[in-house]
């Protein structure tokens, strides 16, 4: 009876949310990020993306002859706030679906809202695999952890050769599960891991885990981490002379990364979601008006979050709908999908992306291509 009672009043809140979306003349899409905080950088680049999705949409006639509203909130990476935001998402803005420009943690809290209401959500760049594992109304745009972790192996030992691997890894969700996914097919393709290091988030201080690896002598360091960490690891370690190969991840795509690692950036190779020297005309147009725009370099989560937001507008597109539940069934059935992270081949049964892997390296500066990761047995979760 209960469960009934919950059913219904979702209903009755998608009902409403698509008539007054329409009665207005917008269709509305929620939005939430890190806009205060530690992670503010990385908020202000998602939001960003997602603005300039809106522009480009709308500026091409919108979506059903309506304009995208976004509706924004700031998370501060809590996840009490992300599960405050959901609600009023749901219950005061009466949005259509939603989009996660946040982290893990707070994406992870507010999901199964979202799947209760059975309001559409797609997550931008948030990794842990409990997200999408909230329901069939949840879809994942960036990587699920594992995957990208398994494309930094493949590199690592396939593209790179490395033999001996040090892993140092961030202790939290993020750090944890890249670097499991990482070591698995490290090992698999033959590499010993000399050594498996952890380090909690915010850490000030890399040099005892960092003099540690060169005791021991490896081809590689795998690194998790956020730009700060990421920063904060590739200088000590340039001042400690260690020669290794520095392998870093999305977490390092940020030019607070290379603002903050100055010239000991030169050289890192990062998995990420964004090729700056993509030809195609949707990246360029991204990347290009994301320079002029906000006067700095675009970065995986602003381009992840442009995505999240572009793959919904296509949704409603394809459903001819603003109803929530045909919004779902069409992102079900994306299918080669042109987006700026890559040619978005579609979503696995559990909402999970499969695109490819791109990897990126730091030269003069500025991040540049290196090679992708495209083998369908590592980018298919």
């Amino acid at each position: 009876m209960r469960l009934l009672r919950v059913s219904l009043i979702a209903f009755l809140w998608l009902f409403i949310s698509v008539s007054l979306s329409f009665a207005a003349g917008v269709i509305k899409i929620g939005f939430f990020a890190p806009l205060t905080g530690f992670a503010a950088a990385d908020g202000a680049s998602a939001k960003h993306g997602a603005m300039l999705a809106v522009e480009k949409i709308n500026s091409s006639g919108g979506v059903l002859g309506k304009k995208i509203k976004l509706i924004v909130y700031d998370d501060a990476v809590s996840p009490q706030q992300a599960v405050a935001i959901a609600r009023k998402l749901i219950q005061e803005d009466r949005v259509v679906a939603v989009v996660s420009g946040s982290y893990s943690t707070p994406t992870r809290a507010s999901a199964p809202i979202y799947q209760r209401y059975h309001v559409p959500l797609v997550v931008a760049y948030a990794t842990h695999p409990d997200i999408t594992k909230a329901g069939n109304y949840v879809f994942r745009i960036g990587f699920l952890a594992s995957v990208e972790g398994a494309a930094g192996g493949y590199v690592a030992t396939d593209m790179l050769h490395a033999k001996r691997i040090a892993v140092l890894t961030m202790d939290n969700d993020f750090g944890r599960a890249l670097s499991k996914g990482f070591v698995r097919e490290a090992r698999k393709n033959g590499a010993k891991i000399v050594a498996n290091l952890s380090f909690a988030l915010g850490e000030k201080d890399m040099t005892p885990f960092l003099t540690k690896i060169k005791s021991l002598g490896c081809d590689l360091i795998y690194c998790t981490g956020y730009y700060s960490e990421g920063a904060l690891t590739v200088k000590q370690a340039k001042q400690l002379g260690i020669k290794a190969q520095i392998l870093g991840q999305e977490g390092f795509d940020s030019p607070m990364f290379l603002k903050i690692a100055g010239k000991a950036a030169n050289g890192t190779i990062i998995t990420t979601d964004l090729n700056r020297d993509d030809k195609r005309p949707i990246a360029r147009w991204f990347i290009d008006t994301y320079r002029k725009r906000y006067h700095m370099e675009p970065d995986m989560v602003g381009a992840s979050s442009f995505d999240a937001v572009y793959v919904l507008a296509e949704a409603i597109r394809n459903a001819k709908s603003t109803e929530p539940s045909k919004i779902r069934n069409a992102l079900a059935h994306i299918k080669d999908f042109n987006g700026v992270t890559g040619r978005i081949k579609g979503f696995t049964a559990g909402g999970e992306v499969i695109k490819p892997v791109q990897i990126q390296k730091v030269v003069d500066g500025r991040f540049t291509y290196f090679g992708v990761v495209d083998k369908p047995d590592i980018i298919t979760p």
